[in-house]
């Protein structure tokens, strides 16, 4: 398993790298990722009414990132341009969609990560429903840990050297860390809430498994890395780093009247159950790394009869 772990980091990792390379040198003016091959009109046989559709997405977070391209392929089929557009942090990508900038971000988390978001856009925004249930931040050890709630943690700062490896700065889960969770359990008194990137992230991590030394980091459910890493989440009986939550497709408030044959689309997408939303992202960040458009593909390839109720 670590082995399968180091290989798979390394690439969200190198895949990090790039983007952070080319946010540096873009500053707020980010590139467009997608639109790769033939996206014109009518591709794949569709009957759509065509246009463009631009998706923002947040790249570090797998959940949009797998969401994103599986409705490039998507929507490319019914004969519509996509544009995948990546932006390092969620409040920017918030008024960007907003701003009508983007048109959708495809996964979002909009009860509790990120609420502060919703408040502040929400009359520009637009919820098109959800297409996962029981999302949920957590802070995760290593199996081997002798520690398993967060009282605990707070208890014990030296065996982590009184640090939480956290990840972006502007990501919804460091608000809710630094807001809630620390006061919450006076872990402000002898910890510090690192942040780095969610491949630095994951990097402390592996090299704490193979060190078998202790570290606890931010992680959340649906993600890739619970089934990947040998870890456990900690118990947070104060609920504070929030109650389960949906994972939604978020559109511009005008998106409906201007595009409302992709937005019914949208409406119409089933929630997914952990086999298929896992696999989907398997395929998209594992198994395709270098190529996400080609795991979506193959998603569609092995979940065609759920797909094809969308366009029903």
């Amino acid at each position: 398993m670590k082995t399968t772990s180091k290989r798979r980091t390394s690439g969200l990792i190198a895949a990090t790298a790039a983007t952070a390379l080319f946010l540096a040198a873009c500053g707020d003016d980010n590139g467009d990722t997608g639109g790769d091959g033939d996206n014109g009109n009518g591709n794949g046989g569709g009957e759509g009414e065509g246009g463009t559709v631009t998706l923002g997405i947040l790249p570090d977070w797998t959940d949009g990132l797998s969401m994103g391209y599986l409705w490039q392929e998507m929507l490319t089929d019914q004969g519509y341009d996509v544009e995948i557009e990546e932006i390092g942090q969620a409040g920017p990508l918030y008024t960007a969609v907003a701003n009508g900038d983007y048109d959708v971000y495809p996964s979002a988390w909009p009860e509790v990560t990120h609420a502060e978001y919703m408040d502040e856009y929400g009359d520009d925004l637009e919820d098109l429903g959800a297409y996962y249930e029981d999302a949920v931040l957590t802070f995760a050890v290593p199996e081997y840990t002798e520690i398993d709630s967060i009282p605990e943690l707070a208890e014990n700062p030296e065996m982590f050297d009184g640090q939480v490896i956290g990840i972006e700065a502007g990501a919804g889960h460091m608000g809710v860390t630094a807001d809630s969770v620390f006061p919450t359990y006076g872990l402000d008194e002898n910890f510090e809430l690192v942040e780095s990137s969610t491949a630095a992230m994951l990097t402390e991590l592996q090299n704490a498994i193979d060190s078998e030394e202790d570290v606890v980091v931010t992680l959340w459910h649906p993600f890739w890395a619970n089934a990947e890493f040998d870890v456990k989440d900690l118990e947070d009986p104060e609920q504070a780093l929030g109650e389960p939550e949906t994972l939604n497709f978020i559109a511009n408030s005008e998106f409906s009247s201007e595009m409302p044959e992709v937005a019914e689309w949208m409406s119409n997408f089933p929630v997914l159950d952990d086999d298929q939303y896992g696999e989907l992202e398997d395929l998209v960040v594992n198994e395709h790394e270098d190529d996400p458009a080609a795991g979506a593909r193959a998603w569609i390839e092995n979940n065609q009869d759920l797909v094809d109720s969308v366009f029903e």
